[in-house]
């Protein structure tokens, strides 16, 4: 499913790479680790979903012959001739695996979700089926689950000071869209400010993170057209691929190879059965990889889309903020020209603790994109107080409030990253990613540890994520860690 490496790596260009050796490529080395799942864990691993699939036509037979009592939805006796509105067997996971451990997910948290959180204490009495809150709080919880990369999701500080006074001006809601009554002054403010942050012409803020991507490649790709996608996108990036109605091909995980073997294959035979050439070709890929924390290997993308004239769209919705001496991003970590990269688009869910996502380019895209985007004609404005969350906290990293404090959270970042990650491995965790990634996975493989793991951790007040199959291959499933600069030495690495 997967690409995946026996030992950690240091990369520059593998030596049957297809890219010339042009060690101008990276100015710094490019370090990342993917160990190989060990054979035995491997083979213990699947036992244990083994065991459970086996336990699990056990208690559907139970079910069947109510012995046991079946929580799930099913279709009345009276229905049976009808076409089934539900498929048992889709939901067979569901109920006899993730039942099992979904105490680990959706808890609720009842104050900011910054370094620290207090969470709502519940318990079931049904196996997980069901939850009831106990009425106690439990209280200063290590956050170590949030993309709180800049600790930025405060509710004291500059920021929130700005988005109160922000409320009082505007107020909560806009109630219209932005080519109808809904644009105001201060979105124009923050399409401004991102595009002087990115370093281009232009740049455009829409409401929601996920439809930033999910309904703007439709806008700019279509039939006839050829999409490139990594195979580890997020699923906004698959659904508006698939959305556009393009022709969709998958290369390997940050495969340059595979990548530069499909451009090939595409300039060669062109659209199928025509053979006529494609009317676009666009390359998708992610800064870092929100599973995975790996980080794109950009100068080789972009060396190859200059070779075979594609374009490419590039997704930082986890880099931004979050990576480069600036943090402008994985641009700005390899010191690229923002100019190289099409169609920028990120988001401020992460790095400025606000809500949205923008796009950033030449400024004929970006016209374009303003009249046919469905996010930008359909979509109600971004609300007030987020604009200015944003805008706040962009002038903050930018250092146009008159402190330092935006480089000071860039520079604990990363000094969290790299000690978080090198206490793990002298602990003997197998954790994958860049070594400059803030997103941490920890590998648990086992599907007994995924639960064992996330309700040890809460029981020594730690909060976070674990992760297991179908998010990820059957047998690596993970504990993923994401550093703040909130945190502070004896959070990450004391315990």
């Amino acid at each position: 499913h997967r690409l995946r490496f026996t030992t950690s790596f240091l990369v520059l260009f593998p030596q049957n790479h297809s890219v010339p050796n042009n060690s101008s490529l990276y100015k710094k080395p490019f370090v990342e680790s993917f160990e190989e799942t060990p054979l035995l864990v491997a083979v213990l691993t699947y036992m244990g979903y083994g065991i459970l699939t086996i336990f699990g036509y056990l208690r559907d037979f139970l079910r069947q012959w109510n012995i046991e009592k079946c929580h799930v939805a099913r279709e009345r006796e009276e229905q049976k001739d009808f076409v089934p509105l539900y498929q048992d067997f889709e939901n067979f996971y569901t109920r006899n695996l993730y039942m099992r451990i979904r105490d680990n997910w959706n808890r609720p948290i009842c104050s900011v979700p910054g370094a620290k959180m207090d969470l709502v204490e519940r318990v079931s009495h049904d196996y997980n089926w069901t939850f009831e809150h106990t009425g106690k709080v439990v209280k200063d919880v290590i956050n170590m689950g949030s993309y709180n990369y800049l600790g930025f999701a405060e509710n004291i500080g500059a920021c929130a000071d700005a988005a109160v006074k922000a409320t009082h001006k505007y107020g909560a809601g806009v109630s219209s869209t932005r080519c109808e009554m809904g644009n105001l002054d201060i979105h124009e403010e923050l399409e401004q400010l991102v595009a002087r942050f990115l370093g281009v012409e232009s740049s455009m803020a829409f409401g929601m993170g996920f439809a930033t991507n999910s309904m703007n490649i439709p806008a700019l790709t279509g039939k006839g057209c050829l999409i490139l996608s990594d195979e580890l996108n997020h699923a906004s990036l698959v659904l508006g691929a698939r959305l556009s109605g393009s022709t969709i091909r998958v290369f390997k995980h940050n495969n340059m190879q595979s990548l530069e073997k499909l451009l090939r294959d595409a300039i060669v035979h062109g659209q199928p059965r025509t053979h006529r050439p494609w009317k676009k070709i666009l390359i998708v890929v992610e800064g870092i990889y929100s599973m995975e924390g790996s980080v794109v290997r950009l100068p080789e993308v972009i060396a190859l889309k200059k070779r075979y004239k594609a374009y490419l769209y590039l997704d930082e919705a986890h880099s931004i903020g979050a990576l480069g001496p600036n943090g402008r991003g994985v641009v700005d970590y390899f010191g690229l020209d923002p100019k190289d990269v099409d169609i920028m688009m990120g988001t401020f869910t992460k790095s400025f603790g606000a809500a949205g996502g923008y796009i950033g380019g030449k400024k004929e895209l970006i016209d374009y994109l303003r009249t046919h985007s469905h996010s930008a004609l359909y979509a109600t404005s971004m609300s007030p107080p987020v604009a200015q969350q944003i805008i706040t906290s962009m002038k903050i990293i930018m250092g146009e409030d008159g402190t330092k404090l935006g480089a000071d959270r860039l520079r604990q970042l990363s000094e969290n990253t790299t000690y978080f990650r090198r206490k793990l491995r002298d602990m003997g965790f197998i954790i994958y990613g860049n070594d400059d990634s803030p997103v941490v996975p920890m590998m648990l493989y086992m599907p007994a540890k995924i639960g064992a793991f996330g309700r040890e951790m809460l029981k020594r007040n730690i909060g976070t994520v674990v992760v297991g199959f179908p998010a990820t291959p059957i047998i690596e499933s993970r504990a993923r860690f994401c550093i703040s600069a909130a945190h502070t030495r004896e959070m990450p690495g004391g315990r």
